[in-house]
């Protein structure tokens, strides 16, 4: 299992220097939030800076780890401008770049509520759908013609195509055990694994036996899916963390993705907790 860590905010040159220190204690992988102005109840609105323009800083200042969302609101994106974005991104970082895409906290992010983006549910999985497919098209720089519901493009090429062969990877959110949002998670390069269920409902490694068996039926056993997992280990004690997380390593999952979404969770503690090394037992 590969272990990275979401920076759950911070401007450009913060998030260049925790990038760095991540990739010095040996962690995979770095990703920031794409959202616009979140609004969380009981804590004031935070700063949120252009996710794309602070993985370039980023880019630029390591050589090793994987770059990426955590995750892309591809519904209020357009998907062409998104891949030109991503792709300029994999030229800068030498090809290791991650675009992870879903919905979107739309009752979180002021970006969708506020500015008349769509909101029903429905409306934005068919928005979801129909990005990720104009994203894989425009990335084979080949002329590319697509006819849905919302988006129709007539011939267009994106050049330069991705460093990264066939494609950039992409994540997307996947909802277990829901059929519609497996089925869509199940068609791309990993699977950012939600669990369906009210308050006090978590994933277990149980659950990721059962859906690793689901996207490889869909997959032809694949080794190459990957299967993304969120969490927050303890920093102070890496073998619990580690205990914490080898359960998931052994039932499939193939990245866990450090997160510290909810306070103490800024720019010093984020440093403290990196610099004690991702919890894969090998402290």
């Amino acid at each position: 299992m590969r272990y990275a860590f979401v920076f759950p905010g911070g401007d450009p040159h913060t998030c260049a220097q925790l990038a760095t220190e991540a990739e010095a204690a040996g962690w995979d992988g770095v990703f920031v939030p794409d959202s616009i102005s979140i609004d969380t109840p009981g804590y004031p609105p935070a700063p949120a800076y252009d996710p794309w323009i602070t993985l370039a800083a980023m880019a630029v200042a390591t050589r090793r780890v994987r770059l990426g969302t955590m995750i892309t609101p591809l519904p209020r994106r357009r998907a062409w401008k998104l891949a030109q974005e991503a792709v300029t991104l994999d030229h800068l970082a030498s090809g290791r770049v991650i675009l992870a895409a879903g919905l979107g906290a739309a009752n979180d992010d002021a970006g969708f509520y506020k500015v008349g983006e769509a909101m029903h549910l429905r409306l934005r999985a068919e928005l979801l759908d129909e990005g990720l497919d104009i994203l894989a098209g425009l990335w084979k720089g080949r002329p590319f013609t697509f006819e849905g519901k919302h988006y129709r493009i007539q011939g267009m090429t994106l050049l330069p195509t991705p460093v990264q062969s066939p494609r950039i990877p992409v994540w997307v959110v996947g909802v277990w055990p829901r059929p519609l949002s497996m089925a869509r998670a199940s068609k791309w390069d990993g699977i950012v694994v939600q669990k369906s269920g009210g308050p006090g409902e978590s994933l277990t490694p149980a659950d990721i036996v059962a859906l690793k068996a689901y996207c490889n039926a869909r997959r032809s056993g694949d080794s190459s899916y990957d299967v993304v997992v969120e969490g927050q280990t303890p920093g102070s004690d890496l073998r619990a963390a580690a205990a914490a997380t080898t359960p998931f390593a052994e039932a499939g999952a193939t990245w866990w993705i450090e997160s510290m979404w909810t306070p103490p969770n800024g720019p010093d503690e984020v440093l403290a907790r990196l610099r004690k090394g991702p919890p894969d037992g090998r402290a």
